[in-house]
């Protein structure tokens, strides 16, 4: 007997309805929560948001933090600026006053996280365990700066964070003239002064 074929159509959409409907829908994967700290540096040129490693600089972002909450940041200026090199910042206030700080913490250059553009990295003086508030911002990637062995030639500087907003802001510093201002020749004539640090998230 011949099955009309407008049945026999009908008959297989309906089978594979039900297939579709026996399948089982794939499971939705759960939304991960990106809860690493984030800071806003609101600056007199706008803001600029950054996004901290505390899982491989814990020591460095616990420290940046404490620092934060002081309000150590608020009125200090970025007092060193070279263009394709980097934008430091985080000691002194309009006038040259430093500010006073802890006691340094321990490098962790050793960390894998490289000085990039856009990453933070801890200033430091010559020793590599120096670097107590002072902070600085890569124009570009800078190789040289990252850690290569565990000497004092060989430390680097350590990273702990990168600009995830507001990088055009870092560049607009860059085209600030710069001079000579104490022991320092890259001074930026007019000040660029972070006005407030702020947590915004994580934790």
């Amino acid at each position: 007997m011949r099955v009309p074929a407008a049945l026999f159509l009908c008959a297989l959409g309906l089978a594979l309805n039900c297939q579709a409907a026996d399948k089982p829908k794939p499971q939705e994967k759960p939304k991960v929560t990106d809860t690493s700290p984030q800071v806003k540096l609101q600056t007199s040129l706008g803001d600029i948001v950054i996004k901290l490693d505390a899982a491989k600089a814990p020591a460095t972002v616990q420290n940046f933090l404490a620092y934060v909450k002081e309000g150590h940041y608020d009125g200090t200026i970025f007092h060193r600026v070279i263009p394709g090199f980097m934008a430091q910042g985080g000691g002194f206030t309009a006038d040259f006053t430093q500010k006073p700080t802890h006691a340094p913490i321990k490098n962790e250059a050793d960390n894998g996280l490289k000085n990039l553009r856009g990453t933070l990295a801890m200033a430091r003086t010559p020793d590599p365990d120096s670097a107590s508030a002072q902070f600085f911002i890569n124009y570009k990637d800078n190789g040289f700066l990252d850690f290569k062995s565990k000497t004092p030639q060989g430390w680097g500087y350590a990273v702990f964070g990168e600009v995830t907003s507001g990088m055009d802001v870092v560049d607009k510093m860059a085209t600030i003239p710069t001079g000579n201002h104490g022991p320092y020749g890259d001074v930026p004539k007019t000040p660029i002064t972070i006005e407030k640090a702020t947590l915004i998230g994580g934790e």
